[in-house]
């Protein structure tokens, strides 16, 4: 059966925690991945990063076809939910950017997570202003303060992008010194602001990423980067807590052969987010109609 467990960050560390009492890190909380004992994979994801509730329902899919219990644990921070991850509270991490966004939390927890598989290979950070807006690069920022009030409107304290634009985009560029503060907030708080300045045809600046729904839900586009600051291309990983690949060697290999491109993934996020805001699974179902042979079956 398909479930859907909402638990707010608090309630994943605490999880956390338990663990930690009980000594048990064992994957899937001892399924034997050969068809006995408790068949139970835990997905882990922050809710408003769509790439991992996207991905997250696809994978819920085809495990609960194969006789799998699914259970989702919805984290609001990255740091919380690499924890988990690292300690087996969460099985699976379905989309995560660790060569370049969540390199530290890597640096910290890697030795304890199994790294899957590459699923998508173009992921990047961006800077974004609307269309309308009469910059193309970040380094014309410095020269236009007072165009965007002195704010960038980023994301979740905790977020990879959040620090590479404290500690590389801003600094590269002198964003600081000409009087530019990035405001943290979320996810939904920032798009909440873009939409807004958008429907009023103001001028905003946010911190945002590809690949994202939001790049054509809105009229947007990509400051150029000449320093680099944001880094280079990235792909998109699913990522599973020490162990999963010898506890569900079915799973990990089956894991191992999913692969999207640029159009799957991007029709993939429209259904599920978009088309079925209300019942991801609903728009995975509808993704799997239009792209029957995409993902192979996993065999129960």
């Amino acid at each position: 059966m398909r479930q859907g467990v909402a638990v707010a960050a608090t309630a994943a560390l605490g999880l956390t925690l338990a663990a930690c009492s009980d000594g048990d890190d064992t994957a899937g909380d001892g399924g034997d991945g050969d068809g006995g004992g408790d068949k139970t994979i835990t997905l882990g994801y922050i809710p408003s990063w769509t790439d991992g509730l996207s991905t997250a329902y696809l994978l819920d899919h085809f495990l609960d076809e194969a006789g799998y219990t699914v259970e989702h644990e919805e984290i609001s921070d990255a740091g919380l939910l690499y924890t988990a991850l690292s300690r087996g509270d969460v099985d699976i991490y379905p989309s995560a950017w660790p060569e370049v966004t969540h390199a530290k939390y890597m640096d910290q927890y890697g030795d304890q997570i199994e790294d899957l598989d590459t699923y998508y290979d173009n992921a990047k950070l961006t800077f974004a202003v609307p269309e309308y807006t009469d910059i193309d690069s970040i380094d014309e920022l410095a020269d236009n303060v007072d165009m965007f009030d002195g704010k960038i409107v980023g994301i979740e304290p905790g977020a990879g992008l959040t620090d590479i634009t404290k500690d590389a985009v801003i600094p590269d560029y002198g964003l600081d010194e000409a009087g530019y503060e990035l405001v943290e907030s979320s996810t939904t708080a920032m798009l909440t602001e873009l939409e807004k300045a958008t429907e009023n045809q103001e001028d905003i600046l946010v911190t945002l990423w590809r690949p994202f729904w939001a790049n054509s839900a809105y009229p947007v586009k990509d400051l150029e980067d000449p320093k680099g600051a944001l880094g280079e291309a990235e792909g998109l990983h699913f990522l599973g807590t020490e162990g999963i690949s010898e506890e569900y060697p079915d799973v990990a290999d089956w894991i191992g052969q999913i692969a999207l491109d640029d159009e799957q993934y991007g029709a993939l996020e429209d259904q599920v987010v978009n088309q079925h805001p209300d019942d991801p699974a609903a728009g995975v179902d509808a993704w799997l109609e239009e792209y029957p042979d995409v993902v192979p079956a996993l065999e129960g």
